[in-house]
């Protein structure tokens, strides 16, 4: 007989909740659910859309207003280039007209002649007194207060008698310089005073109208024979006097080379004593008569010539240059030569700011002191030094303030002068729209992050509910719940997975009805097999099988007679018969507590109290012996046969398990067992016979004869032949 293979257990919950468990385990590890994927993607995406958008809109701002500042800049610089040569141009060439004026020539003439008269005219001891005590007391004062320095007034002490002559009675009477031009005539009747008093209405107008700082006559000899404003320098020689290293006494050199009467000197900036220091620029052009050079008129340019043409008249606002903005000059030695704007409108901060950005403190407080920084401010910046290389350009650079600034810059040819123009914003002041921009973007971002993140939330939910429902539906399939549907329709792949769950829990569902069906169909051919103890133990995968049972009641049956009656039948009406008897014997055998053992086509192993002790297990196995033959009674009288029951019994220590691997039979074994079959085969005819241990067992029951005797180990077993209940003979 062959075993129906053990059915595997169904899943247990507990199985489930482990790898749940272990599948949060893996999650709590650093894994995300879609739901923070979900909401991380479209808070990414957001972010970086509004990143790149932010980015590009800046970085295309700052270039357009880069590109629009630089223009600005290029723009006054250019301006201011034209503004200044023109301005220049302007002032040479009045200066050169006025060389050819009969006014200046005959002032020339007159002058000279006056100040040679004065060279025999003896200068009294009152005053060289009267000189010497305006230089210590009124000129060097102002010379230091001005300078910041300690002057030695004897450096300054007149040279030649006509110089002390002339400044005793036109410029030491005076401690203020505009009230000196406006003396004519001194009234000592000396040639020279005569022609001053001619001519000093005339230059006084032409200074005054021309804002020029001084104007000074020169004779071939290097004598300052005239000045306007009767300075320090009127009556000194500029080949051999206290100014001899002044850019006044190297411009009359160069004027006197000169071999046109339209021809001009510019010096370049530089300090000048007379002037009380003040960095001072001259023009100079030859005064000739008659096709000879008779002296050389030097023009003191006024610093405001310059600044007013490099600050626009201080009208930065009106320039559209903003808070910042402005435009310079730079010499070649690296230093101002006209005045930032920062100095003119908050000296205060300037004085910070070109401190901390590394000029001397006291350069700078002095800048502030003098309300200018012409050769004071040293500007040794990117742009500067290109322009002095000759180069014209912008750059973004550190100016001389320590700002970060575009800059335009340029050199600067002006009648021989070689100066650098820088035009320049503030970078901050640039791009403050695009720094408001990028603000904007930062404010728009972190409300977009907001928005996103509600929508990323809202979304995300939205788009995990489903998911979530198919979730817990596969939670309680796992759990072993069957039958498990989820409320879900077509449209979308989340759609089509939920009816493809549901489809797949409908299966399962099925499957699970087929298995348990089979499971009860192998249960029940397991216990028409064996035992349902022993198939207990079979199903949970015991693979020796085996149990001693001390007091237990054999019988071995087999029919006789069978052969005979089938030799006319075919194999399935054969089995049929068969199987109608030994259905019909195990019928009696549930009701008389008898279990069946194993069957053959004649044989009927049958024990009792086997898996259930009894008491009166010999008495139920003669009451189904019994029975049998009445089961076979009626068989024959049915069919026509001659069947009969030739059974054996004991009782007494027996062994029952599965026999077999591939084929497993449940079987039962021991001395009990081999001596029922030997007894039921001790007679040829029919009936039921049992061993002594049997009768004793049955106690004073009627109907029981000697039938012989069986040899076994222990010796000659007695066998006794059971009659019928009711006198007849078994």
């Amino acid at each position: 007989m062959t075993a129906v293979p053990p059915t595997p257990e169904p899943v247990q919950p507990g199985d489930t909740a482990r790898r749940r468990g272990r599948v949060r385990g893996f999650l709590a590890r650093g894994s995300f659910d879609i739901q923070s994927k979900l909401l991380v993607m479209l808070l990414a995406v957001s972010i970086v859309a509004a990143l790149v958008v932010g980015v590009v809109g800046y970085l295309n701002g700052r270039s357009s207003l880069q590109d629009a500042a630089f223009n600005q800049v290029t723009s006054l610089r250019e301006s201011r280039i034209t503004e200044l040569k023109r301005s220049f141009s302007q002032f040479t060439q009045t200066v050169v007209a006025q060389t050819r004026n009969e006014s200046v020539i005959g002032a020339t003439k007159d002058l000279e002649a006056g100040w040679n008269d004065l060279q025999s005219r003896p200068v009294s001891s009152a005053d060289h007194t009267t000189v010497e005590g305006w230089y210590r007391d009124t000129f060097v004062p102002q010379l230091d207060a001005r300078s910041g320095g300690s002057a030695n007034p004897d450096q300054f002490a007149p040279t030649a008698d006509p110089q002390a002559y002339l400044q005793a009675r036109y410029t030491a009477p005076f401690t203020d310089y505009d009230k000196a031009i406006q003396q004519d005539d001194a009234g000592d009747g000396s040639a020279w005073s005569k022609a001053h008093a001619e001519y000093q209405p005339y230059f006084r107008q032409a200074v005054e109208s021309a804002g020029y700082e001084d104007l000074l006559l020169m004779d071939t000899d290097g004598d300052v024979v005239y000045s306007a404003y009767a300075g320090a320098d009127l009556g000194t020689n500029l080949d051999d006097g206290p100014y001899r290293d002044s850019n006044l006494a190297s411009g009359y050199q160069q004027a006197l080379q000169l071999t046109s009467a339209d021809d001009f000197v510019v010096t370049d900036f530089q300090r000048y004593v007379p002037s009380l220091n003040v960095p001072t620029l001259w023009v100079m052009s030859p005064v000739g008569d008659g096709g000879k050079v008779i002296g050389v008129m030097a023009v003191q340019v006024p610093i405001d010539l310059v600044n007013q043409v490099m600050t626009g008249n201080e009208q930065w606002q009106g320039d559209g240059l903003g808070d910042t903005g402005e435009s310079y000059l730079v010499g070649a030695d690296h230093l101002m030569r006209s005045y930032p704007r920062q100095l003119i409108e908050h000296p205060k901060q300037y004085q910070r700011d070109v401190v901390a950005a590394g000029t001397a403190p006291s350069t700078a407080k002095r800048e502030v002191a003098v309300k200018g920084s012409v050769l004071l401010q040293a500007v040794n910046t990117g742009p500067v030094t290109r322009a002095l290389q000759g180069k014209t350009g912008t750059l973004i650079s550190t100016d001389y303030r320590g700002k970060e600034v575009l800059s335009a810059y340029a050199p600067l040819e002006v009648d021989g002068l070689r100066w650098v123009v820088v035009a320049q914003m503030d970078t901050s002041e640039a791009f403050a729209p695009v720094n408001d921009f990028a603000r904007n973007i930062g404010l728009a971002l972190v409300g977009i992050i907001v928005l996103v993140c509600l929508l990323s939330l809202l979304l995300a939910q939205v788009f995990v509910r489903p998911i979530r429902r198919l979730q817990t539906a596969v939670n309680r399939v796992s759990s072993g719940e069957l039958g498990v549907e989820v409320d879900t329709k077509a449209g979308d792949e989340i759609g089509d997975l939920g009816l493809a769950f549901n489809d797949m829990s409908r299966s399962l569902q099925v499957k699970q009805d087929l298995l348990d069906e089979q499971r009860r169909q192998n249960d029940t051919l397991l216990l028409t097999l064996m035992p349902e103890e022993v198939a207990r133990r079979y199903k949970q995968g015991d693979e020796t099988i085996a149990a001693d049972h001390q007091d237990v009641a054999v019988v071995y049956a087999d029919i006789t007679g069978f052969d005979e009656f089938a030799a006319g039948l075919t194999a399935e009406e054969s089995l049929a018969l068969v199987n109608d008897v030994w259905r019909s014997l195990d019928e009696a055998a549930g009701r008389h507590g008898v279990e069946r053992v194993r069957t053959t086509r004649s044989g009927y192993l049958a024990s009792c109290g086997l898996n259930v002790p009894r008491v009166d297990n010999v008495r139920r196995v003669v009451d189904w012996a019994e029975e049998a033959q009445g089961v076979l009674d009626r068989f024959n009288a049915q069919h026509g046969a001659r069947l009969g029951l030739r059974a054996g019994i004991d009782t007494g220590q027996v062994t029952s398990g599965l026999v077999g691997r591939s084929s497993i039979v449940y079987d039962m074994w021991g001395d009990a067992v081999s001596l029922a079959y030997r007894v039921q085969g001790i007679a040829p005819t029919p009936g039921v016979y049992a061993t002594q241990r049997v009768v004793d067992k049955l106690g004073d029951r009627a109907g029981v004869r000697e039938a012989g005797e069986v040899a076994t180990q222990a010796g000659p077993q007695r066998v006794w032949k059971l009659e019928r209940s009711g006198g007849a003979l078994a």
